[in-house]
């Protein structure tokens, strides 16, 4: 009998413009988790350092960003702890200015959430509930996959989603060392890969589009325009 060949798994990712059209859709929508998707796709941060991070961890005077706590689900429990760092690893990452304008929105929808509960969970985390907890990874799996539809892109892993960060960081121009650290990659030859995989015209062209509905102009109320 031959033998089956094994096929090497290639993890599914986007162009950047699916990426613009799902964070096109989730503002529109008013997500409240629109400022997290912000920080995957264009910091490549990944879901535990996102729902793990705390206001504290933000400074928005210098628009810079803390990376130091992770949210992980063991057993029945959520734990909030700090992320093990290694080697390579960056602590403190600037903000672009879409960023720090996604943060200061969810900051405002918070504080809606706030005023509207009346027994409100503290715990400092940039994304909670409604009641102020932590929030359960399975619905943010959930509501990842439901807005993919809606947004008319294909359904990827969240995780795959850090591969459009560096497509973003290739088109930019931004020098891979820079990249490895904004990504965190251990090795300079991952994001080498990366950098590799990037048809630099195309890329660019959508990067255009993606700047020219997210980062160009501002709401009056200092939102960020989509």
């Amino acid at each position: 009998m031959p033998v089956a060949r094994k096929r090497s798994r290639k993890s599914s990712t986007w162009t950047v413009e699916e990426a613009r059209r799902f964070l096109e859709h989730t503002r529109a929508a008013d997500d409240t988790l629109y400022a997290a998707w912000v920080l995957i796709l264009l910091m490549g941060m990944r879901e535990g350092e996102v729902f793990g991070l705390r206001w504290a961890d933000i400074d928005f005077a210098s628009e810079e960003i803390s990376i130091g706590w992770q949210l992980q689900r063991v057993g029945a429990r959520l734990i909030h702890k700090e992320r093990t760092k290694t080697d390579g690893s960056t602590d403190v990452l600037p903000l672009p200015s879409l960023v720090t304008a996604a943060l200061r929105l969810r900051k405002a929808q918070q504080d809606a959430e706030r005023e509207a509960c009346a027994e409100w969970h503290d715990s400092d985390l940039v994304f909670t509930t409604r009641t102020g907890r932590p929030i359960e990874p399975r619905n943010v799996n959930r509501a990842f996959a439901s807005h993919c539809g809606a947004a008319g892109v294909k359904l990827i892993r969240v995780h795959d989603t850090r591969h459009t960060c560096g497509k973003l960081l290739a088109a930019l121009d931004v020098h891979p060392r820079v990249a490895m650290q904004i990504l965190r990659h251990s090795k300079i030859s991952l994001t080498m890969e990366v950098y590799t995989e990037v048809p630099s015209e195309q890329t660019r062209a959508a990067l255009k589009r993606l700047g020219d509905h997210l980062g160009s102009d501002a709401d009056r109320d200092g939102r960020s325009t989509l």
